[in-house]
């Protein structure tokens, strides 16, 4: 009878996965012996184990690692995306600190499921095999769904959590599926292991299985991407979730999402690129139009956003579509990083001046409710205005560098006509950025409004903003970073 033999396990690989699900496990208890009121100290408690795991990382950069019979990795590119994802959590629980006290709903669960979505998008970033990957999303997802409906109970939290739950529950049905016919086709649910059997050849009836199955793949992360033409339920899940859900939202899923897709694609279906190079570049095309042509018609900024994050999720996949091509592989990394970064700390700025403006049961999101911003509160008028300029692509923002990184790379790789699609949508998108600073800073106050502005949240909009314009002024330590991410998936 052989020998039982269990594999030796690496817990420096899931040294920063330990400590946020360890964290969030905490948090629970933490919450207990808190009182009503004083929920505050669960989300300073939560801050301390975002940095614990921050820092847990700087040991494994450039010394990649796997465990689990490779099923789940440490190596750069995990690491660059882990550390931008802790920063986004980082910043929502600050903008979340006095929000949820003043709308009513401050509940210490909040931490816990802010930590476990973190947990789930780390997942995304270092999984190696669809399993890891289904378990990772569906963890952000279920977490997401009951963030998503925190606002109880007000009616549109709560649409929007029944509606993010269908689309979810939808989108997880295609991936499971997806998963099954790739694990039929080529007998392994390992991206490395499907790229090694894709390499050595499949028979006529294995390949069929195989792009049904990466087809449907692709269709379930494109749900969670907001990519066209999945990306219907965005902007009413957005408006109808608490403001710092759906700023934590529209970074947190789009980036796992992309990091699980770009792993997906440029690893497993590497060989595979011209197969799904062209289909995917017209759907990045046909993304960047439909959401910056339909954010154009909002006067809900917070609608606007959501159309806008679509719009960002075509520029973003331009750069994982240029990483597949042997031509621009480690440009289109580096522009899907940067842009990554950029358009986190964008947005969550954005979404920060947005909770500022809010008041208890009122939703300030209306175009003419930044209208003399500029005379009532100078420092969000400035940081509003920071953002909006990043999101268009003006310089010096990191924003700009973020564009320039995915224009490039696309033209590299020999999609000149989607750099110019891109370019086009990008001078559509200046149109509605602009028009909210010139409410801001050329218009009177149409009626008044008294920003609330506490001590987080002028951390995390100043966070947002200072990030936004030193990554714009000097990108040179960005740069640094997503450069030595781009050996990673090769490794």
């Amino acid at each position: 009878m052989p020998d039982i033999q269990i594999p030796s396990i690496d817990l420096g690989v899931s040294l920063q996965l330990l400590i946020i699900f360890g964290g969030a496990m905490v948090l629970l208890l933490a919450d207990l012996f808190s009182g009503e009121g004083n929920k505050r100290i669960v989300g300073y408690i939560a801050l301390l184990f975002v940095v614990g795991a921050a820092a847990a990382g700087v040991p494994y950069w450039d010394a990649p690692r796997s465990t689990f019979n490779g099923m789940l990795v440490l190596d750069n590119f995990a690491l660059t995306l882990n550390w931008i994802f802790l920063l986004s959590t980082a910043i929502t629980i600050l903008i979340s600190l006095e929000y949820l006290p003043r709308q009513g709903i401050e509940r210490g669960e909040y931490y816990a499921l802010l930590l476990f979505a973190l947990g789930g998008m780390m997942l995304l970033a270092q999984g190696t095999d669809l399993i890891v990957l289904f378990l990772g999303l569906e963890l952000l997802s279920i977490t997401l769904y009951v963030l998503a409906g925190f606002a109880y109970p007000r009616l549109s939290s709560e649409e929007a959590a029944m509606k993010y739950l269908l689309i979810g529950a939808f989108a997880a049905g295609f991936l499971v599926f997806g998963i099954a016919l790739l694990y039929g086709a080529t007998g392994t649910s390992s991206l490395a292991g499907i790229a090694n059997k894709l390499g050595s050849g499949l028979a006529a009836d294995d390949v069929a299985f195989m792009l049904a199955g990466a087809a449907l793949v692709i269709i379930g992360f494109g749900y969670k991407i907001s990519m066209a033409p999945f990306h219907m339920w965005t902007p009413d899940v957005y408006e109808g979730s608490p403001t710092p859900v759906a700023a934590f939202m529209s970074v947190g899923t789009k980036g796992a999402g992309f990091a699980a897709l770009a792993r997906l694609l440029l690893v497993a279906l590497g060989s595979q690129y011209a197969t799904w190079g062209l289909i995917l570049a017209i759907l990045a095309a046909v993304t960047m139009v439909i959401g910056n042509v339909s954010a154009v018609a909002q006067t809900n900024v917070k609608r606007m956003l959501a159309y806008s994050s679509i719009g960002h999720a075509g520029y973003i996949l331009m750069g994982v579509l240029s990483a597949g091509s042997p031509a621009a592989a480690n440009r289109g990394i580096e522009g899907f990083l940067f842009y990554l970064l950029a358009y986190s700390l964008t947005n969550l700025g954005a979404f920060a001046v947005l909770i500022a403006l809010e008041q208890r049961g009122e939703a300030a999101w209306s175009l003419d409710d930044f209208a003399g911003l500029w005379h009532r509160q100078p420092f969000l008028a400035i940081a509003m205005a920071l953002c909006m300029f990043s999101l268009a692509g003006v310089p010096p923002t990191a924003g700009f560098w973020g564009k320039f990184y995915v224009f490039t790379a696309a033209w590299e790789a020999g999609l000149q006509w989607l750099a110019v699609v891109g370019v086009i949508t990008s001078a559509i998108a200046a149109f509605f950025y602009l028009r909210i600073i010139v409410q801001m800073f050329m218009r009177d106050p149409v009626r008044e409004i008294s920003p609330s502005l506490d001590r987080n949240l002028m951390i995390g909009v100043g966070l947002a903003a200072l990030g936004v314009i030193v990554f714009g002024i000097s990108p040179t330590p960005v740069i640094d970073l997503v450069q030595g991410s781009v050996l990673a998936l090769s490794r």
